[in-house]
């Protein structure tokens, strides 16, 4: 499950949002909520969404960011975990991207990998290294070092 622009939904402290604070020529604006670059707000929002869902992590669900995993062995068991899930989230006020969800999949992919009842394996689209010649000069080394390390952001 994905929340819909996710760091919109986490309101600034009202103490803190001078932080935040920009300049334009129609005058000095802050933000309300979190706003996507500030240093801190990857955490913020990670800490946000981890205290939200504190009881059933582990045990039914996972979260990355604004990514949500519900966990079960079983169909039933899936429909009664999602629930649980969705109750936390609405109870919160936030509201979930319904063209990003994923209800009931056998398999899904997250964070390059993907993962089923199989286990987990490498996101198959990201594994085209293995197609890469073997370079010949230092132009190609560049080229193939470049398509490496993105795959580490």
């Amino acid at each position: 499950m994905d929340l819909y622009t996710g760091y919109w939904q986490i309101e600034v402290d009202e103490a803190d949002r001078e932080k935040t604070a920009f300049v334009t020529s129609e005058g000095l604006y802050e933000f309300k909520v979190m706003s996507f670059g500030l240093c801190n707000a990857p955490a913020t929002f990670e800490r946000a969404i981890d205290n939200l869902l504190r009881h059933l992590k582990w045990q039914m669900s996972l979260c990355f960011l604004d990514d949500t995993v519900v966990l079960s062995q079983t169909f039933p068991e899936h429909l009664e975990r999602l629930c649980c899930v969705l109750r936390c989230i609405q109870e919160a006020g936030l509201i979930l991207n319904p063209k990003k969800c994923l209800f009931g999949a056998k398999e899904i992919q997250i964070l390059s990998h993907s993962v089923s009842g199989e286990g987990i394996k490498p996101d198959p689209d990201k594994i085209t290294v293995q197609d890469f010649s073997t370079p010949k000069n230092t132009q190609d080394v560049k080229s193939f070092l470049g398509l490496v390390l993105q795959s580490l952001y």
